[in-house]
């Protein structure tokens, strides 16, 4: 078995996409291979096969291994719920909250579950690609690290550091990172990969050799810039995407506790959808559709929605024939009240919802983690298959329920209003199928036959692309001997 450790110089370095090209390189020779994590932060999370949760990228690496998601693959999660504390998911469990100092110390107890979960998929796969998390050099959180070198350390694997030339500076992003860490944890990177290069490479070997004669470590690769990427982002809001003239306009508040944004990703990928994300103090332009995303502090959110305007502009919305979407969390807001007496998610107490569906959520002890599939039904529109995923604490109750969304297997799920202006649900990718996403466009105002992408597809074809740049631009010999590996196989 051989692990191997991509860190970067800085956060969204490329790490996540050169382990999950790296994955998908693999697997594609048939090597047996998995992804780890072992400390993430992020509020894109996915459901595992186990019942467990995990951070969506890592859910992504597996997809590129085709493998089904599992705990083990990201045994500590991190889910922002102030500004200084978090959810502190453990082997894909709650653990329970911790602000920023506890954490810290509870890091050492911490490594004994992300160990277990390495040696565990390291009895399962030949060949395990673990990723770090931010930079190795951060000094200040170096004591008892189990994102980066501590991990690498324990494991006792070789590193692979990777630098993002889009930023400039890449030569000392990646000098000063050897020079911040440990003479052990140098002597342990065995190499260098440059992302996001444009322009002619000739102009950029001066400096390669440079690196290599002032570190002695080889320059692996240099990956392009590549235009049109999308794939599962770790925690950062993608950017709009592109759409015809006379598109759909669809727009989301970027709540200050966001999650699951991935379930914008098909309508980014729409030609027929003109989506845009509206962030604090921006102003809120007209729509179609307005979609509230998933949070990981509802009450928290509904007060900021309500202080940037949103409350207001949703009621105008609607009055001019507007539609309106909630999923998860943003499915919460919709009512008449978020309660949460034990402070689940934030200190004991209620806050009003926007109002809009006879029903109140609850918080309770006990996340609801499941993968769903089942029908549902847009209001003037035909059935339509879904699937997804359920990832919440609250229990919501009400009359609004007696007119659900859709049907999962047998169990009533979300929410149409009376006048058909307003559904939501707490099924998370409910826009991945083609079906179910053109439904739901189709009830906002959807106009022709502009066919929704096959979500689940673009994402294979987008690994395969990532798979593709290793083949062309990295030392795959030098790869395959630091696996361990001859003619695509563990020797």
């Amino acid at each position: 078995m051989a692990t191997l450790m991509v860190q970067g110089t800085t956060s969204d370095a490329g790490k996540t996409t050169l382990v999950a090209a790296l994955c998908r390189w693999l697997a594609r020779q048939g090597v047996s291979v998995a992804p780890f994590k072992p400390q993430n932060m992020a509020l894109n999370s996915a459901v595992t096969v186990d019942g467990g949760e995990i951070g969506r990228s890592t859910a992504l690496q597996a997809l590129a291994c085709g493998l089904a998601p599992h705990s083990d693959m990201n045994p500590v999660l991190l889910k922002p719920q102030t500004d200084c504390g978090a959810q502190v998911i453990l082997r894909g469990q709650v653990h329970g909250n911790m602000n920023a100092l506890d954490y810290h110390a509870y890091k050492a107890e911490a490594k004994a579950a992300v160990m277990d979960a390495w040696r565990n998929l390291s009895t399962r796969y030949d060949v395990i690609i673990a990723e770090g998390a931010g930079s190795p050099a951060e000094i200040n959180l170096r004591a008892n690290d189990i994102a980066n070198m501590g991990f690498a350390e324990a494991a006792d694997c070789p590193v692979l550091l990777v630098g993002d030339i889009d930023r400039g500076g890449v030569f000392a992003q990646l000098v000063g990172t050897l020079e911040l860490i440990s003479g052990t944890e140098r002597a342990r990177t065995a190499g260098f990969v440059i992302n996001r290069f444009r322009g002619d490479i000739s102009l950029l070997e001066p400096g390669l050799d440079w690196l290599t004669e002032r570190t002695g470590k080889p320059v692996v690769g240099v990956l392009p810039y590549l235009h049109g990427l999308i794939v599962d982002a770790e925690d950062s809001v993608g950017t709009s995407g592109t759409s015809e003239a006379g598109a759909l306009k669809v727009v989301v508040p970027v709540l200050p506790r966001i999650s699951n944004h991935n379930d914008f990703d098909p309508l980014r990928l729409h030609p027929g959808v003109d989506l845009r994300f509206i962030g604090p103090d921006e102003a809120i332009p007209p729509a179609d559709l307005i979609v509230l995303p998933g949070s990981k502090n509802t009450r928290h959110d509904l007060d900021w929605l309500t202080a940037q305007g949103w409350a207001t502009e949703i009621r105008r919305h609607l009055r001019y024939g507007g539609r309106v979407f909630g999923i998860c969390g943003g499915f919460q807001m919709l009512g008449e009240r978020v309660g949460d007496p034990d402070g689940l998610e934030s200190d004991p107490g209620h806050t009003p919802g926007l109002g809009l569906l006879a029903m109140r959520t609850r918080m309770v002890a006990g996340k609801q983690l499941r993968n769903v599939r089942g029908r549902m039904r847009a209001p003037g529109g035909k059935d339509a298959g879904i699937s997804g995923y359920e990832m919440h604490n609250g229990v919501t109750e009400g009359p609004a329920l007696d007119r659900p969304f859709a049907d999962l297997g047998g169990t009533a799920d979300g929410a149409v209003s009376a006048d058909g202006q307003i559904m939501g649900t707490y099924v998370h990718g409910v826009f991945d199928e083609p079906e179910a996403c053109h439904a739901i466009l189709a009830w906002a105002g959807l106009r022709g036959n502009q066919a929704a992408v096959d979500y689940q597809q673009h994402r294979l074809e987008q690994l395969d692309r990532l798979a593709d740049q290793v083949e062309l631009c990295l030392d795959t010999d030098w790869l395959r001997q630091l696996l361990g590996l001859t003619n695509g196989n563990p020797l």
